[in-house]
């Protein structure tokens, strides 16, 4: 039986363990921390997830999707909250369709015990992966409480180990092997809206809370016990800024100020903002994302991005669901299909980083404009009647298995067609006339 090693039990690395496991290999799963089922977990530390098609389809895969839906709660569109408390709110595709708020920490902790459960997977915490002999395909670990060393020999090894990936570093010693990483001016801190007294919602929980100001913004996300997970995103230094507001007194002024809506909601909301980390946003991306036909790459540690398509999690899904589907006709063959995954994920890796950070501008900044919401309902009608024809780019990102990479330049024809759209003087007036949706299809 080949043994394949598993550097990381995060969301991508817990899954692809269970896939693996159930083609008969012995899986070892490796993590550099203590064994999250039985630590308390970190508060401030886990943005929600929002959980859509692409991951659904791999959780189906793993036969685990069922399991999942029992905690997760469905978003059926945005809630935009103005400055003066005035609510809008856009649908996110067509009627039925939502993405699902799910618990990071939660959902991680099920896909453990699934894997768990099979007897050809075996789980080793507080192991701290040091170095990767190549040649040998062995790997070094520290443990991080006796501090004894091991090593571990490998037949193939998965590295799926996060953003800061030591797999990746190994990786990165190699000739020729890409490598790039950037931050945005910006970081998240997590914030918190409990429930109710009776354990209610205090705001509608089928819905994504967006508070939009332009150059920053503020998201909730429904949790199964009535409360909702706050993430402000903020630039680390200007002023506004992370940098600018340091008393309670800052705080409060800031709030009510800019999310007053928001604040009888929030009564933890002076502890939370400063016990709660501020992290950063990184952009990563590499090439190959295999070394030859014994490591291969996936989730964050090959591709990280920003978390504003609530793609994050779904994209290090696809990969577990579309190394899963090439893997069918397999036939022994482990360079080849190291190479061909690698060769087909790599543009969409980078795709969906580029759309993540596009999103965010849209989010902080455009979700509030009457122009932009006039276009999507423009282009929902034109969807809705010639859906072979037009997709909205959301859409495609979030309710289909169109590759991240021909989404993006199908979104960037579109764009193009609707500015010109837009540009007609008169167009708030005629944009559901005939003429504007003949228009739309002669330039499609």
């Amino acid at each position: 039986m080949e043994k394949i090693a598993i550097v990381g039990a995060g969301l991508v690395g817990s899954l692809e363990a269970i896939l693996l496991a159930k083609k008969g290999y012995q899986v070892e799963v490796f993590e550099r921390r203590p064994d999250m089922r039985f630590v308390e977990l970190s508060a401030g530390r886990s943005i929600n997830l929002a959980l859509s098609d692409r991951g659904w389809k791999a959780l189906k895969m793993a036969g685990v999707d069922d399991k999942i839906m029992d905690t997760a709660i469905p978003m059926y569109g945005r809630i935009m909250h103005a400055v003066d408390g005035t609510l809008t709110n856009q649908p996110y595709g067509k009627e039925g369709q939502a993405i699902y708020s799910v618990s990071r920490g939660g959902l991680n902790q099920t896909l453990m015990n699934i894997a768990d459960q099979q007897d050809n997977v075996t789980f080793h915490f507080n192991k701290t992966c040091d170095d990767i002999d190549l040649n040998h395909n062995e790997l070094h670990f520290t443990d991080t409480e006796t501090h004894q060393t091991s090593t571990f020999k490998a037949d193939r090894i998965f590295g799926t180990d996060g953003a800061f990936s030591a797999v990746r570093l190994r990786l990165q010693k190699t000739p020729r092997f890409d490598f790039s990483q950037s931050y945005l001016k910006h970081g998240y801190k997590e914030l918190s809206i409990p429930p109710n007294a009776d354990g209610t919602h205090k705001l509608d929980k089928n819905a994504l809370h967006i508070w939009p100001r332009g150059e920053f913004m503020m998201i909730a996300l429904p949790n199964m016990d009535g409360s909702f997970t706050c993430t402000l995103f903020f630039p680390f230094e200007g002023s506004p800024s992370f940098g600018s507001i340091r008393t309670e007194q800052d705080v409060l002024d800031f709030f009510n100020s800019t999310f007053a809506d928001a604040v009888d909601l929030m009564p933890n909301l002076v502890a939370d903002y400063f016990e709660n980390p501020t992290s950063p946003l990184v952009t990563v991306k590499c090439a190959p994302w295999n070394y030859e036909d014994k490591i291969i790459l996936m989730g964050d540690a090959s591709h990280a991005i920003v978390p504003f398509y609530g793609q994050g999690m779904n994209s290090g899904f696809e990969d577990c669901s579309a190394f899963e589907e090439m893997s069918a006709d397999f036939n022994g063959d482990w360079t080849k299909l190291f190479a061909d995954f690698a060769r087909e994920r790599k543009p969409n890796g980078d795709a969906i980083a580029d759309l993540a950070i596009q999103n965010f501008i849209e989010m902080r900044d455009k979700v509030a404009d009457e122009s932009f919401l006039l276009r999507k309902k423009i282009e929902k009608k034109v969807y809705s009647k010639y859906p072979e024809k037009w997709m909205p780019l959301y859409s495609q990102v979030t309710f289909s298995h169109i590759p991240y990479s021909v989404a993006l330049a199908q979104g960037k024809k579109q764009e193009k067609i609707m500015d010109q759209i837009m540009a007609d003087p008169e167009i708030e007036k005629k944009w559901d006339s005939d003429e504007i949706e003949h228009k739309i299809l002669s330039l499609i």
